[in-house]
């Protein structure tokens, strides 16, 4: 059977926006709270976020986790958005709080940083009814206990290595949700889904380099002339 044709609606304006590869759209896709997710854009810039065709939102940055940023993501962002909650510089009780809180504003689910004890991530499953993304970093992880601690979804995040984990997980663990790192170029994002990947994690241009080049091409009308 053909694939259904299905109408594609832009408007003037919004017609500029960062378009996920479209190889992403073969994965499988994890179904959260009734919503089908294949794509998430990693980034915690609003004007990227609003301005994105992404399924959800990955929302992790390298400094202690704070409520106000959390409360104007989930605001802005018209997707479910995933906050990070810490579980590497943040330890301890502050992140099992951090997580309620992201969940009292309308968070998905969250993520914890891959330094994360199994013993946080069972004070969080205890605490939150939202789904737990732990990151992977290596193949030499104990991913049984991190699955026994209360993680709900995997989020792969190897470099190059990033195929390789997903596939030895996805050997062990047939059925267990995994999110991982695709890459920029195609061919890496269609490896990582054939490794078993069941969604990626796409990080776009920043809106400096989008914005530099389309001042390149507000020059280039002036030499043209």
């Amino acid at each position: 059977m053909s694939d259904k044709f299905i109408p594609n609606i832009k408007g003037t304006l919004r017609n500029h926006m960062i378009e996920l590869p479209e190889i992403i759209r073969s994965a499988s896709g994890i179904r959260i709270f009734g919503k089908k997710l294949k794509s998430f854009v990693f980034s915690t810039d609003v004007a990227v976020i609003r301005n994105t065709n992404a399924d959800a939102v990955i929302a992790v940055y390298p400094f202690t986790p704070q409520p106000v940023i959390t409360a104007s993501l989930v605001l802005a962002a018209d997707v479910p958005v995933f906050c990070g909650v810490g579980g590497g510089l943040t330890m301890g009780k502050r992140v099992v709080n951090l997580a309620l809180d992201a969940e009292f504003k309308g968070a998905m689910g969250v993520v914890l940083n891959g330094p994360t004890s199994n013993e946080v991530i069972r004070m969080v499953r205890e605490t939150i009814d939202i789904p737990i993304i732990v990151s992977v970093l290596s193949e030499y992880e104990d991913i049984q206990s991190r699955i026994e601690a209360g993680a709900t979804i995997f989020n792969v995040s190897g470099a190059k290595r990033t195929p390789y984990i997903v596939k030895k997980i996805r050997d062990q663990y047939p059925q267990f949700p995994i999110i991982a790192t695709g890459g920029s170029k195609e061919e890496s994002i269609k490896n990582t889904i054939e490794a078993g990947a069941n969604a990626i994690t796409y990080t776009p241009p920043t809106a400096a380099d989008i914005f530099s080049e389309i001042m390149d091409d507000y020059r280039s009308r002036f030499e043209d002339n």
